[in-house]
């Protein structure tokens, strides 16, 4: 009875346990079979297509063989992916498919986070019902006939990581809900007729990596994608988007804008894009220099930007990225000779370039005065006063220059109105009009005033390392502790030093010892200005080294490291007579854009800008490419440090004040009101009111130097030139030869040389307030390059560019 009793006992406990293993496997069967059900449905649905003839209600659908037609894969005895893709060109199925009934079936199906149903025919609105399909990850509807607009409800899909609506009929615009989809990494809806404008709401998808909406309607500016820093596909061609270049993060390895409306220039972050590697900008409306640096991104393979309106001048020495498989440069407005990297190479490489104005001796290219009157069509209208005042331009050309210069001038006028009116509200300054006896062929080149022509494009520092930190140990070995063999000399902000970094690179460091006890912290707002002045055309900052004092750990010594440049001074390459070969005069002039591009970004291109870097022909270095580097400018550090002002280019005053370093001998203080030397504080405001045209005089005297080819070391000389050169400008070009330089006479268009005689002149005018802005500066020089290489193509001559460094006896290059 007990042993009855016992496994009676015994049963009563196992019932329960027998009965919940019962009740699961009788739910899990339940569960196949639902799934199995919505299976057989879907093919129901689907017109039993024959690739899905094998399925019955015994197929073993987890652990059936994966095809390119159809993948099933499950997780636990759940089915996660599916994927069914039909033939390409699929036609639409019957009038008696429905899509509800359809999402409805795929909803039984709860443990669905891959769908993919590809060329099915499927079609109707989209649905919402999807949404129901809580897990879902990804969603792929590539070819289907989809009609009707996305729906809003899309954005409670929150899980959805990639959505691809490619080859649809879908209409409407992106809706805003998209950009709640936080988990989005894929989002294409490629080859529909969507329309409006994007959501700017786009922005705030943290993860996206794909945004291909290549072939819809879209119009308007893309939205800010600056913040997506994983974004490295940006597929937008063939819409009506612009006119801004989109902002994108520099990790972007792909952009396709290829056939919009974008009409502005390419953005200088552009051209600091070390991932990219394709970009299409063909078929828009872009205008302004080409960023020739984009042909030597380190990755870049594919480069389109066939069908605008780029201007500018190619070299033949050019540098290419060696990873270039095809270049279109076709019909642009680009002057010059192709580069020479891009036709050499054992790699194949497609290059076009037809429809241009390049020295190509081909019978595809235009005359380059086509490209030099239509690159007027296509200049910058900074602001909307402007327009009124171009208006007035146009009538005066067209009494002075007829009826055809001034129905040419107000076409041009129309069309920079129209593409750059936004871009016109960015500055309030009213226009001058400066008049010239101008020849009719190039009437509207010579308004002096470039702000109706361009503004300032700032190069970035492209091959420009990184800044960083260096250790002493590392400059210590590069220079052999600080050998005397390895000095460059002493400068008026220390001593200088030649060293070979462990990369092998060569670079130039400058010791700094600071007379007044500073930490690191009161010195790092310097070292950021330092190290945002990185341009093409400056002698770059690469980082920088703090030594400090034992006792109380304050800096004693700031050890600065810049890029070294190899070639000489400017001055070495024009006016030293212990030099055979000189610079010719379309080098000259490319020299002399390149400090001006410098002094542009010293400007503008930080905030505040950089003023009053006291520049002279000495400052300017070239490299082995002969490209101009201004190498002596203002840094705040420096001037800190050695407490110096200078008040310059004022007429008869060029005052340098030297502090004390003792604050006990501090006998002027220019920071505060100066009743005693009431002139300082009037030199003082007049110099910050005209700050950026203190720059201005320094480049008229290389001007000076540079066409006569004589050095200029005192004011007296630069008056006697300047008279010289202004009384040449109404001369005949015989005359006017007779004070240029012997080693250019008669080598240079006479139009070139008159322009840049008339620059020089007005950037040492005394009054700052009548000196050219750097904009004007460089307009003048990017004509006379124009109207140099026209004349030089006339006249079928070719001028050598020598890239080795100089070779000389008893010279050293001084850096300051």
């Amino acid at each position: 009875m007990a042993h009855n009793a016992e496994w009676r006992n015994v049963g009563q406990n196992a019932f329960p346990v027998l009965l919940l293993l019962l009740i699961s496997v009788i739910h899990t069967e339940q569960l196949e079979s639902s799934q199995v059900r919505a299976l057989l449905k879907v093919r129901q649905i689907l017109g039993f297509p024959p690739f899905l003839n094998s399925w019955n209600k015994a197929t073993d659908f987890c652990n059936s063989e994966p095809s390119s037609d159809l993948t099933i894969v499950c997780y636990e005895e759940n089915i996660t992916q599916l994927h069914i893709v039909g033939e390409t060109g699929a036609p639409r199925l019957p009038e008696n498919f429905s899509i509800d009934s359809f999402v409805a079936t795929l909803a039984k199906i709860p443990g669905l986070k891959v769908l993919r149903l590809v060329s099915l025919g499927l079609w109707g609105p989209f649905p919402g019902e999807f949404t129901n399909l809580s897990s879902l990850e990804l969603l792929n509807l590539t070819s289907n006939f989809f009609q009707g607009s996305i729906s809003p409800s899309i954005s409670s899909m929150t899980r959805l990581q990639s959505l691809i609506l490619d080859s649809n009929n879908l209409i409407g615009g992106m809706p805003d809900g998209i950009g709640s989809l936080s988990s989005l990494v894929v989002l294409s809806a490629r080859n529909n007729s969507l329309n409006g404008s994007l959501p700017h709401l786009l922005g705030n998808l943290g993860d996206l990596r794909v945004l291909a909406l290549s072939n819809n309607k879209f119009s308007g500016d893309v939205p800010g994608l600056g913040g997506l820093t994983n974004l490295q596909v940006l597929d937008l061609e063939n819409n009506v988007l612009g006119p801004r270049f989109p902002e994108v993060c520099d990790n972007i390895e792909s952009i396709v804008l290829r056939n919009n409306k974008f009409t502005f220039g390419i953005p200088d972050i552009v051209r600091s894009y070390y991932q990219l590697k394709t970009i299409d900008i063909s078929s828009n409306r872009f205008v302004g220099p080409f960023p020739v640096s984009l042909l030597s991104l380190p990755r870049l393979t594919y480069l389109d930007i066939a069908q605008n309106k780029f201007t500018g001048m190619l070299l033949e020495n050019l540098p290419c990225s060696d990873e270039l498989s095809f270049v279109n440069l076709t019909a642009n407005l680009l002057t010059g000779k192709l580069p020479s990297s891009l036709l050499s190479g054992s790699r194949k490489r497609v290059v076009l370039y037809a429809e241009n104005c390049l020295s190509t001796g081909d019978q595809n290219q235009n005359p380059i005065s086509l490209c030099t009157n239509e690159a007027l069509a296509v200049g910058i209208l900074p602001n909307s006063q402007k327009r009124k005042q171009a208006s007035k331009v146009i009538l005066a050309l067209g009494i002075s220059g007829g009826v055809i210069g001034a129905a040419i001038l107000a076409w041009a006028t129309f069309l920079v109105a129209r593409n750059f009116l936004d871009e016109s509200q960015k500055q309030k300054s009213p226009p001058r009009l400066v008049s010239e006896n101008v020849p009719a062929v190039y009437t509207s080149k010579l308004l002096k005033d470039a702000r109706y022509i361009t503004q300032a494009m700032k190069v970035g520092a492209l091959g420009v390392p990184s800044y960083r930190t260096f250790s002493l140990e590392e400059l210590k070995e590069g220079t052999k502790n600080f050998d005397t063999s390895t000095s460059m000399g002493e400068g008026s902000h220390g001593q200088m030093y030649r060293g070979r970094l462990r990369d092998g690179s060569n670079v130039a460091i400058r010791c700094l010892k600071l007379k007044k006890n500073h930490s690191t912290q009161y010195l790092m707002h310097h070292i950021e200005t330092i190290a945002k002045l990185r341009h093409h055309h400056l002698v770059s900052a690469l980082g920088h080294c703090f030594e400090y004092h034992l006792d109380d750990s304050s800096v004693s010594r700031v050890i600065l490291v810049f890029e070294y440049v190899p070639n000489g001074t400017l001055r070495t390459w024009i006016s030293d007579k212990r030099v055979s070969r000189k610079l010719t005069w379309a080098q000259r002039i490319a020299a002399a854009t390149g400090v001006a591009k410098g002094i542009q970004f010293l400007h503008t291109g930080i905030m505040p800008g950089v003023f009053s870097n006291n520049l002279k022909i000495t400052d300017v270095l070239l490299d082995q490419n002969l490209v101009a580097k201004i190498s002596s400018y203002n840094l705040p550090l420096l001037a800190e440090n050695t407490e110096k002002v200078q008040i310059n280019s004022f007429p008869n005053l060029c005052l340098h004040i030297i502090f004390a370093q003792s604050d006990s001998l501090n006998l002027l203080n220019l920071t505060g009101p100066s009743p005693k030397f009431p002139w300082i504080q009037e030199a003082r405001n007049a110099r910050a009111k005209h700050q950026n045209k203190l720059d201005i005089y320094d480049f008229g005297v290389m001007l000076l130097e540079i066409i006569s080819g004589e050095p200029i070391n005192s004011r007296s000389e630069v008056e006697f030139l300047k008279d010289r050169f202004q009384a040449s400008t109404t001369m005949d070009d015989t005359s006017r030869n007779s004070i240029v330089d012997r080693a250019i006479r008669n080598l240079y268009s006479g139009e070139s040389m008159k322009t840049m005689m008339e620059l020089c002149c007005r950037c040492l005018i005394k009054d700052p307030a009548d000196r050219p802005s750097i904009e004007d500066v460089l307009w003048n020089l990017q004509f006379a390059s124009q109207v140099q290489d026209a004349w030089r193509g006339d006249s079928q001559s070719s001028d050598s560019s020598p890239t080795s460094p100089l070779k000389f006896a008893g010279l050293k290059r001084s850096i300051r």
